[in-house]
């Protein structure tokens, strides 16, 4: 198999978001991940199970997608026997990805204390809304809340009294995309010293590094810093802007730039030496993107995006989803991809984003039905023979 994390085994206790969405792009890049389910099944099984605009023979399009790539175990932890097969598939991991709530694994004897004594080579993250320490860690976190908590939704919006979360679940993909990064850390380090650790991720930590050079703007002000829609505080015209048909953007942040959208726009009254240079648009904002606007509106976004790209300015159409997902450079990067159903129909998601130039295989396996591997994966990884395997069913230990 050509891909990079070909002979990786992870054992995925996640459900909803914030673990699966991580799970699901190791499991891309070649990692064998094993979905371990309560009989019942992960949560997130039941998204838009039902809505026939949705889903796809009583699987939703959240599983769908997050879970491609993937086996299935149903196995009930919260029994001694079911526990006992855990640490056995343990064993032969390198990897415990979870998001439950501070204190779960530790009830249920999974956490990284306890797996380590089986495996000392195991790494373990888990995912949680706020850590697993700290005045706060028991808050009840789902995205939103994080993203409220974490500051970025005062920033967004038109102003402080109308503030919005961002359009993507960016607060629960965040800490996806940090667990990915703190496991596949703790893995490189493995090779050195040859031990385990766990990783600890908080969804909070993740959206409060995303402020990034906001947060030190506000360190060395003592501002808080306020929305301004699709504008930007230093750069003049820096916007969204309404056509004929629909919006686009623009970008101009050097003064090249201006001197290209003058050629653009053939506006003679914006041609005035004060906004030859940044700190002059700047202090005639208002001015500035109010007569840009009334321009934009006289045509259309095909006829404007023509133009402004001959002069190389950046900018972009306001894409709705079904531009932005049959746009010509988006599915050259293989990013709409084909995904089974296991019974064989099919649907599109978005493909995985990480190109190698080597190790590039690009391949994507059905979202597993409940408990579709758990023969296969305890008979071939535990030697659990198929008389075992029906006396564990009869008990309620497998499903």
């Amino acid at each position: 198999m050509n891909k990079a994390l070909a002979g990786l085994r992870i054992l995925d206790l996640t459900h909803i978001l914030s673990g699966p969405f991580g799970t699901m792009t190791l499991a891309d890049l070649g990692a064998e991940v094993i979905k371990i389910e309560p009989l019942e099944g992960e949560r997130t099984r039941g998204l838009l199970a039902n809505d026939p605009k949705n889903s796809i023979d009583g699987m939703g399009a959240y599983f769908i997608n997050l879970n491609r790539n993937k086996k299935s175990v149903a196995l009930d932890l919260k029994s001694d026997e079911g526990r006992d097969l855990f640490y056995r598939l343990v064993k032969t991991a390198d990897i415990v990805f979870d998001n439950f709530s501070v204190g779960v694994t530790q009830k249920l004897a999974i956490d990284y204390a306890r797996l380590s004594e089986v495996n000392p080579r195991i790494i373990t993250c888990s995912i949680t809304g706020f850590g697993s320490e700290g005045p706060g860690m028991h808050r009840t976190a789902f995205d939103q809340v994080v993203q409220a908590y974490g500051g970025n939704m005062s920033i967004t919006g038109n102003d402080v009294n109308h503030p919005q979360r961002s359009g993507v679940p960016i607060a629960d993909l965040g800490g996806s995309l940090y667990g990915m990064v703190g496991v596949l850390t703790a893995l490189y380090e493995r090779e050195r010293s040859g031990k385990g650790q766990h990783v600890d991720i908080s969804m909070l930590d993740g959206q409060v590094s995303m402020l990034s050079y906001m947060a030190t703007m506000y360190f060395l002000s003592g501002e808080n810093p306020q929305p301004i829609g699709n504008s930007h505080f230093v750069h003049v015209p820096y916007n969204s802007f309404s056509t004929q048909d629909g919006s686009i953007v623009i970008a101009i942040i050097f003064d090249n730039f201006w001197t290209g959208l003058l050629d653009v726009l053939e506006c003679d009254e914006l041609r005035k030496p004060e906004y030859d240079h940044q700190p002059g648009r700047l202090a005639n904002k208002t001015l500035i993107e109010t007569k840009v606007a009334e321009i934009f509106v006289t045509n259309t976004s095909a006829y404007w995006l023509e133009k402004l790209e001959a002069e190389r300015i950046p900018c972009a159409p306001v894409n709705t989803f079904s531009q932005a997902l049959s746009d010509s450079q988006v599915l050259h990067r293989n990013m709409v991809v084909d995904i089974s159903h296991p019974n064989g129909q099919t649907t599109k998601a978005p493909g995985n984003p990480v190109k190698l130039s080597r190790s590039n295989q690009e391949d994507f396996t059905p979202a597993p039905l409940l408990g579709q591997h758990t023969d296969a994966v305890l008979s071939e990884l535990l030697d659990v023979n198929q008389d075992e395997l029906a006396a564990l069913r009869a008990r309620n230990i497998i499903g």
